[in-house]
């Protein structure tokens, strides 16, 4: 990306003030503390004009949808009304913006859109909890996964509820800007570095202060313990709680299995290590408790549809 990338928001009358806050926090915002070039921004209008917003908000909108033909990611944050067809000028853009390689976004309830748009057929997708029924049955080709926090196809991605919606732009901007650029945003969000997508919008059930809290120091530990053999017997007993207490505890609170949770720990750790270390390939799978070279290019092709060496090459600050 020798140009910073473009990211157009779509407004609408009745536009989702939430969704659209977390699309302009995410990309709007100067950054100069980043020492890069951040993303450019742009605010398009169905109707080419300002729009009123939830809550008595007016929406300045300089451009028309002729503003997302050269965008590089476009977002629909929400929809006005979930059972109410999205223009059919809305509709030819995202078309015409889809088939020219655009990345197209969409949070919570704005998967209507992509959906009436046919951009999400035989495709992964999810959106708020409440919906995901409806979705589903009004458009059957879609492959609907109801329990995720946010679903990435490539070039197409959906969010669930609204706050999922942060999980996602911040994905993005680690697709784009690497591991260490998106920790840094998510600090000033005063965001967990990282959930995965594939975390449940909702935790089963709720958790006392008292387990919150105890857990919370387990994590923290984790962190600076990744070196080491961390089995699910380890953490339990760290934690001070018998395996089958410490499973139901853990997938209650963060909405994912230790296991899974300790593997992706390990590869934003690696990543980080990529773009701001020398180290070699070798000595970066054994800090992370990966172990060898070999499992860590697994885990990267696997997550990340590249190698570690070709993550380096993209995100290294070494030379910078």
């Amino acid at each position: 990306m020798r140009r910073p990338p473009l990211v157009a928001a779509i407004v609408y009358e009745g536009l989702c003030t939430f969704e659209f806050g977390i699309v302009t926090e995410a990309f709007a915002l100067p950054r100069p503390e980043l020492g890069r070039p951040w993303y450019r921004f742009r605010v398009c209008s169905i109707a080419g004009k300002s729009v009123r917003a939830t809550g008595g908000v007016t929406i300045e909108a300089p451009w028309g949808l002729t503003g997302l033909k050269d965008a590089h990611t476009i977002v629909m944050p929400g929809w006005r009304n979930v059972d109410e067809p999205p223009p059919p000028s809305l509709v030819r853009a995202l078309r015409r913006a889809a088939a020219r390689g655009a990345r197209i976004v969409s949070i919570c309830s704005g998967v209507f859109v992509l959906a009436a748009a046919g951009l999400l057929n035989g495709k992964r997708a999810t959106t708020h909890w409440r919906d995901t029924q409806r979705l589903a049955e009004r458009f059957p080709d879609i492959i609907v996964q109801p329990d995720v926090l946010y679903v990435d196809e490539g070039r197409v991605m959906t969010s669930a509820g609204s706050a999922a919606g942060l999980d996602l732009c911040l994905h993005i901007i680690r697709k784009d800007f690497g591991a260490e650029i998106a920790n840094r945003v998510a600090r000033r969000l005063v965001l967990p570095p990282h959930r995965d997508g594939g975390q449940t919008q909702y935790a089963t059930e709720p958790v006392t202060t008292r387990r919150a809290a105890g857990l919370a120091r387990l994590l923290d530990w984790v962190q600076g313990n990744l070196h080491r053999d961390l089995t699910v017997p380890v953490l339990a007993k760290q934690a001070g709680m018998s395996q089958r207490s410490f499973a139901r505890h853990f997938l209650a609170e963060t909405g994912t299995t230790a296991h899974q949770w300790l593997v992706h720990q390990r590869l934003i750790a690696a990543q980080r290590k990529l773009e701001t270390t020398g180290d070699s390939i070798d000595r970066i799978a054994e800090t992370v408790g990966l172990g060898t070279a070999a499992t860590l290019r697994q885990h990267f092709q696997r997550r990340f549809r590249t190698s570690p060496s070709g993550y380096r090459r993209r995100f290294s600050t070494m030379a910078q």
